[in-house]
């Protein structure tokens, strides 16, 4: 699922996010979403959101 779309993203979800500090490598982290952070519908980059761990990130895959 595309996670520059809201809609496919609700907490409890696992996603593959990157950290803020990793957007030059693009390495992801994995997680559960806790809160959905951006209130847009779309964001061409990914939905920010904090997981369980409190990182915060932008969702780039939702783990199936």
């Amino acid at each position: 699922m595309d996670g520059r779309y809201r809609k496919n993203i609700t907490a409890g979800i696992a996603v593959e996010i990157v950290l803020k500090k990793d957007q030059k490598t693009g390495k992801t982290t994995h997680g559960i979403v806790k809160d959905i952070l951006t209130n847009s519908e779309y964001h061409p980059h990914g939905i920010k959101v904090r997981l369980a761990d409190n990182q915060v990130g932008r969702v780039k895959i939702i783990d199936a």
